[in-house]
């Protein structure tokens, strides 16, 4: 591609770019209602499972969308599930559970919504007269606890969490729900996300958020790994938790949205992005009759600022690191080389997509209907930006900065003490007849902070996922699982016992199959060669998910 042309690529929404998709098959069966498994049931095997490959593959995600007549409105609403495939000596079982969270419990006793999500709005007790159900409209809802985003691992235990202050501890095995952890019981702050980041110690890292009289806060927190803890009882302990920086959000009013965060070796980056949460909104959604996703707003016009903390010390540095406008989820990886600090994400052009994903959107007829809806929909795309360390007085102004080999991402000083960047399209034009990509995971026990070479991902040719993807950053060079009718979830790399290259081991995938009943199916692929090795199909029907972890430990 001539660099005139990649030029104009950057300024090209990544819709318009991806191929026309037609005749997608409607995806009603992905995103109804799953069964609980909580006995583990045998699977049927195809192929090999290598006989090294023991642990548990556990994954979470919406897996409830109704109580009584009350539906959720929003993907993102539906009650936690949580599921199971053991993997023992070339055998595997599944299990699955819903979380038994005060959200869930409380929605099954009253067999209605009685707790507000995302996008779905509790509505007042009919059974009130006229009086307390207007009152009650002028309450503050409670946040949920449905977590119903990922496994993550704190203090050596598992928990399942979402973007509230509330996560609940599991029993890996079992499946069973613990109890319920607020995270402004140990440290002030009111939410975490849901990806928190492990550096090589056994600390865990994550971003929360406060607000107070003097503005609205991003927050940097770590929590020691378990040496540094108290002495450990069978109860989930954050005790020493604390937070290392805070950055002050530009507008104290409508603070960014964000998911996740990029962490290196030695620095931690937060990104605000120019979907904003309007505050004063958030507070009269009740009254207004609105759900929470209603009171975010992607502004194009503002540019993207990352904030840069080092993670020792937790000094935010004095330079401004902006970007254009673009909308990230996930980041795939980030490293420092000499002098640099180089960060690879999925990256978008329309920070609305979030609020696309409705029940109603994504259980569209096949065919016309549902071709209109996804060919409107913005593709993620990796992207690499390179962050210069050294910037001074004496950096000159609007001379590109960066002089890694065969990088095309800029850095230019525009002001003092300002550097404005442009990104690398981290892919070739073959992957735009995927869709894209999301869900990127990479070998992260051996190489999250540091160099690497592969990440594995879901291809997205439709509104959900339909395909795995393994790429190459050098080269870009794409490797692909693809059939059609067949709907993986996340990747999850698994390395092979004393494996020395970074892509020797496997990748885990659990396959949906909505074209034929009961035979969802776990697959495991030769993560080098990226060919099929082997599958365990379980008689059961499963929803869509969203996150999950390989636990070594089953």
């Amino acid at each position: 591609m001539s660099k005139t042309a990649e030029a104009q690529m950057h300024g090209i929404p990544s819709r318009e770019r991806c191929p026309l998709a037609k005749g997608l098959e409607s995806l009603s069966a992905l995103v109804t209602s799953g069964e609980e498994t909580p006995d583990p049931i045998p699977s049927t095997i195809q192929g090999n499972i290598p006989s090294w490959l023991n642990g548990s593959l556990l994954r979470n995600g919406p897996g409830k969308f109704e109580f009584g007549d009350d539906k959720y409105t929003h993907w993102f609403d539906g009650m936690a599930m949580m599921h199971r495939f053991h993997i023992s000596e070339g055998k595997v079982t599944y299990s699955s559970r819903f979380l038994q969270s005060d959200s869930y419990t409380n929605n099954l006793e009253k067999n209605r919504i009685v707790v507000s999500e995302f996008g779905t709005l509790a509505m007042p007790d009919p059974c009130k007269n006229i009086f307390a159900r207007f009152f009650s409209r002028f309450q503050i809802p409670k946040a949920t606890d449905n977590a119903n985003v990922n496994f993550v691992k704190y203090n050596g235990d598992y928990y399942v969490s979402t973007e509230t202050n509330y996560m609940r501890r599991i029993d890996p095995q079992s499946l069973n729900t613990k109890e319920k952890v607020n995270w402004t019981d140990f440290i002030a702050v009111n939410s975490a996300t849901a990806h928190p980041h492990y550096d090589q110690d056994g600390a865990t890292y994550n971003m929360g958020n406060s607000h107070n009289k003097n503005g609205f806060f991003y927050n940097v927190i770590r929590v020691p790994p378990p040496e540094e803890m108290r002495s450990k009882e069978d109860s989930a302990d954050l005790t020493g938790a604390k937070v290392i920086c805070s950055i002050r959000a530009a507008d104290p009013r409508k603070p960014s949205y964000y998911h996740s965060f990029v962490m290196s070796e030695n620095y931690i980056v937060f990104i605000e992005q120019p979907i904003k949460l309007d505050l004063l909104k958030f507070m009269l959604y009740r009254i207004q009759g609105k759900s929470f996703h209603k009171v975010m707003k992607w502004e194009p016009k503002l540019n993207t600022v990352f904030h840069l903390v080092n993670r020792h010390t937790g000094k935010v540095s004095d330079v401004k690191y902006l970007a254009g406008p673009m909308f990230t989820l996930h980041q795939i990886n980030a490293y420092e080389d000499n002098g640099y600090l180089v960060m690879d994400m999925c990256c978008g052009d329309d920070g609305d997509i979030i609020a696309d994903f409705t029940l109603e959107n994504l259980r569209r007829s096949s065919g016309e209907e549902m071709d209109e809806f996804y060919n409107a929909l913005c593709r993620n795309l990796p992207r690499r930006y390179v962050l210069p360390l050294t910037i001074d007085d004496q950096t000159p102004l609007d001379q590109n900065l960066v002089y890694l080999e065969k990088c095309k991402a800029t850095a230019r000083k525009t002001h003092t003490g300002e550097i404005f960047m442009t990104h690398e399209e981290l892919h070739s034009d073959e992957l735009l007849q995927y869709g894209g990509l999301e869900f990127p995971q990479i070998n992260y026990d051996k190489h999250n902070g540091r160099p690497y070479r592969y990440f594995y991902s879901c291809g997205f040719g439709h509104v959900i996922s339909d395909s795995l993807l393994k790429m190459d950053v050098h080269t870009k060079e794409l490797k692909v699982w693809r059939y059609p009718g067949l709907y993986p979830s996340e990747p999850v790399f698994v390395a092979s016992p004393g494996a020395t290259e970074e892509d020797d081991g496997v990748v885990l995938s659990v396959i949906i199959t909505p074209r034929k009943e009961k035979s969802t199916f776990l697959l495991v692929l030769d993560a080098k060669t990226f060919t099929e090795l082997g599958r365990a199909e379980v008689p059961v029907n499963i929803p869509t998910g969203t996150h999950g972890v390989f636990n070594a430990m089953g």
